[in-house]
């Protein structure tokens, strides 16, 4: 496979370069190149002015309103947005429950749920990790049982789900629930899509260690879902649980993000300090980028061969584990280095910082005050979308065979 950028994609990265620093806010540019709290207004207007441009879902075919990219161009696409200071673009909807409802849902599901994913009118999360089943996901308890009433079917949902991701912001949530007991742990488990505004769900935020409330808990009592929020059929969910986390974990890959963290700290590491030199002069610190920039060059072919294989139609298998590890890695090796850089300049702990209002001494007017903070939120990423230690047992198996 030839990995160089042909004619075509130089054009296409080009149109892309030009569309995404005309159109990209400035506000929302210098919120997200400085690792400052990012409000769901900015997520929402970024993600209409994309799909008012056809770009609204770069993975999605044509026939459901997507841009129709092939694997390189969807490529090309993410590290020019992430280079230049977008937003991304949120993947509950775009990435998992979208490719879901397109191979799995009915066409009233597809007709109702997609073009609200695009325009973002629609905000999702998931509805997959409960207390007792996170990495060991089958074992999950929530309960969905089917009733009757004047003529209509309804399931009734109890439950706990945790960790869930923006749920504070959402309006639908794809949960993953239980509907039959007996027989293998997989068995009996089905995907339903609820609205977050019905009566018996309460969301509750959990502050993370960089102050921020991006997950949550959330309860079901007595939540009434129509039958017709089924996804599939009934008690046969956990095919579509396995085909959505591949799709997770190869977006986990991050590789735009990688791209971006690794132009930021190089910016960083120049950076002069009011009482040192830049650690870009530090020789022993260069040879720390250069191993991580080595090690992001080598986790992007991968990204670009089982990008290549999927588009030829191949089933992706082990290979998501194995760029979902190396991606949770070396973002976390970057946000490391970034922090290294501030010193005791990067705050942690401090709201005021990530929202851009702190008073307190600064360096480089300010914009290396909430690295400390972005650090620690990036310790999580080895542990969402199944931890580093279930992607191992995952490859072991399905490559190894043990």
């Amino acid at each position: 496979m030839d990995l160089r950028e042909s004619l075509e994609d130089k054009a296409f990265r080009a149109s892309v370069r030009e569309f995404v620093a005309a159109r990209l806010p400035s506000d929302i540019r210098e919120r997200v190149l400085n690792f400052r709290h990012v409000p769901r207004e900015d997520y929402v207007r970024w993600q209409r002015i994309l799909a008012a441009n056809g770009w609204g879902a770069p993975a999605w075919p044509l026939e459901y309103d997507g841009a129709g990219w092939n694997a390189t161009q969807r490529n090309i696409f993410d590290e020019e947005c992430f280079t230049a200071g977008a937003p991304r673009q949120m993947p509950f909807g775009l990435s998992m429950v979208g490719p879901v409802l397109q191979k799995f849902g009915s066409a009233a599901q597809r007709d109702y749920f997609l073009p609200r994913i695009v325009s973002m009118e629609d905000w999702w999360c998931q509805g997959y990790s409960e207390p007792g089943a996170g990495s060991d996901l089958a074992s999950l308890k929530t309960r969905a049982e089917c009733v009757e009433r004047n003529g209509e079917s309804f399931y009734i949902v109890n439950g706990q789900k945790i960790w869930t991701s923006f749920a504070q912001w959402a309006n639908w949530i794809f949960c993953l629930v239980r509907t039959q007991s007996g027989g293998r742990p997989q068995e009996g488990i089905s995907f339903l899509l609820i609205d977050m505004n019905t009566p018996g769900i309460t969301v509750r935020p959990i502050k993370t260690l960089d102050g921020g409330h991006d997950v949550n808990e959330v309860f079901f009592e007595n939540v009434e879902v129509p039958v017709r929020n089924l996804v599939g059929e009934e008690n046969h969910g956990w095919s579509i649980a396995k085909y959505l986390l591949g799709h997770e974990r190869t977006n986990i890959a991050g590789l735009g993000n990688c791209k971006r963290f690794m132009r930021r700290l190089k910016e960083i590491a120049r950076t002069e300090l009011k009482h040192g030199k830049p650690l870009i002069d530090d020789v022993r610190f260069r040879d720390r980028i250069a191993k991580v920039e080595i090690d992001l060059i080598a986790h992007e072919w991968s990204l670009l061969r089982v990008a290549s294989a999927e588009s030829a139609g191949r089933t992706i298998g082990p290979e998501a584990s194995v760029l979902k590890i190396r991606g949770s890695e070396i973002q976390q090796e970057l946000t490391e280095l970034i922090m290294e850089c501030a010193g005791p300049y990067a705050v942690p702990f401090v709201a005021d910082a990530l929202d851009g209002e702190w008073s307190g001494e600064t360096a480089n007017g300010g914009l290396l005050n909430a690295l400390a903070a972005h650090y620690l939120d990036w310790r999580k990423i080895s542990i969402y979308g199944g931890s580093t230690e279930v992607q191992k047992n995952i490859i072991a198996k399905l490559a190894l065979g043990i």
